[in-house]
């Protein structure tokens, strides 16, 4: 466990840990279905690829919905935080850029759950990979242009 996993502006309780894995999720300001338009959503996937580039994070599976993301890592040499405010803060860059306009596109803060048993970790990819057929936006998980798992 780092010490950054242990700040002040952290919820009580949260740590993080290395070669741990979590699922993670973040909401757009209002749940604005910003990423309804697949262009602004692979920028954003393309900031989840920089941070395992990076080396701060493997990613397992992610799901980038019209208002939120799923993402299911591996920590790397990050901790959560740090992870997390790169990803959005670079997403929010480059889709302000792309709209040419200022605007807030994350909600305050994120959403982990640590994985503790082998088990979960299918589970948590299942979740992620279904949820655009739970919220009615295609009928099979190959219609839905972005997501992805290690495991397919």
């Amino acid at each position: 466990m780092t010490d950054s996993c242990r700040g002040s502006k952290l919820r009580q309780g949260r740590y993080c840990e290395t070669g741990r894995i979590y699922l993670l999720t973040s909401v757009t300001q209002n749940r604005e279905p910003i990423f309804s338009d697949w262009t602004l959503g692979r920028l954003l996937v393309s900031e989840l690829r920089k941070a395992q580039d990076q080396e701060l994070a493997n990613s397992l599976a992610w799901v980038v919905m019209p208002d939120h993301f799923h993402w299911l890592i591996e920590l790397k040499s990050s901790d959560l935080g740090m992870l997390m405010r790169k990803v959005k803060s670079g997403s929010a860059l480059a889709i302000t850029r792309a709209k040419n306009q200022q605007f807030k596109l994350w909600q305050k803060g994120y959403h982990d759950r640590a994985i503790r048993q082998e088990s979960e970790i299918i589970q948590a990819a299942r979740y992620i990979i279904a949820n655009p057929i739970r919220a009615g936006l295609v009928k099979r998980y190959g219609d839905y242009p972005l997501w992805d798992a290690v495991w397919l």
